[in-house]
């Protein structure tokens, strides 16, 4: 019922994933979440055109896109957790779009919507989505609620393609395939955040670029 009310009112993928053993990794910051076993992966998929836009930076209408998709979620997991809780069930809706010193994610949505079966994660250290490839937001939902959950995605959807780290103008992408052992060989956040800050002021005060997501072959499909 809580996937039918997520697609019914927007969400464009839903799946459920098993996080207990993740939660060290991923509820570092969020004191005495440790009951919630389970986590809803809530997928939008981001207008095509705007995201076409995107040439060696940014556009005004990609960056409002972004911001209002980011802002949809967030009323959409808020609305699916309060059916949550009225059929007895906690939960915490976890924001689209959070950070920490400009750098690091607040949450891996990326890492639920993996261990949810819908997707992986590229080389550009994105989330690839099976049907959508990176041109998508994510928002989650953890929760006490048992769920019926996917199996993690474990394959490699990159290959030798790299398409990304050539087109980086930041060169922050080294090329490498994601690895849950190392995770941070494969961008440096740093780098990236970096130059859209000193090259994209101009557009959203340089919190967004696009570029990878734009080329990569999975979203021109």
């Amino acid at each position: 019922m809580i996937k039918e009310f997520l697609l019914k009112n927007g969400a464009s993928e839903v799946g459920y994933a098993l996080i207990d053993g993740h939660q060290s990794e991923l509820l570092k910051h969020y004191e005495g979440a440790e009951k919630y076993k389970y986590a809803i992966s809530v997928v939008v998929r981001l207008s095509g055109g705007a995201v076409d836009g995107i040439t060696d930076k940014p556009t005004h209408t990609y960056f409002q896109h972004y911001r209002t998709v980011n802002a949809f979620i967030d009323r959409l997991i808020l609305m699916a957790g309060m059916e949550i809780q009225r059929q007895g069930y906690d939960y915490i809706p976890v924001a689209a779009s959070q950070s920490i010193g400009g750098y690091t994610g607040l949450f891996q949505h990326k890492t639920v919507a993996r261990l949810a079966g819908l997707g992986g994660i590229g080389k550009s250290g994105l989330f690839i989505s099976k049907k959508y490839g990176p041109r998508v937001r994510l928002g989650s939902i953890l929760t006490n609620m048992p769920l019926e959950c996917g199996t993690p995605f474990e394959e490699d959807l990159c290959g030798d393609c790299n398409i990304c780290r050539s087109l980086c103008p930041a060169m922050a992408i080294s090329g490498k395939s994601f690895s849950l052992d190392n995770p941070d060989d494969t961008l440096d956040r740093h780098a990236c955040s970096t130059y859209m800050k000193e090259h994209f002021k101009d557009i959203g005060r340089g919190v967004v670029c696009g570029i990878c997501v734009k080329n990569c072959p999975h979203g021109l499909k």
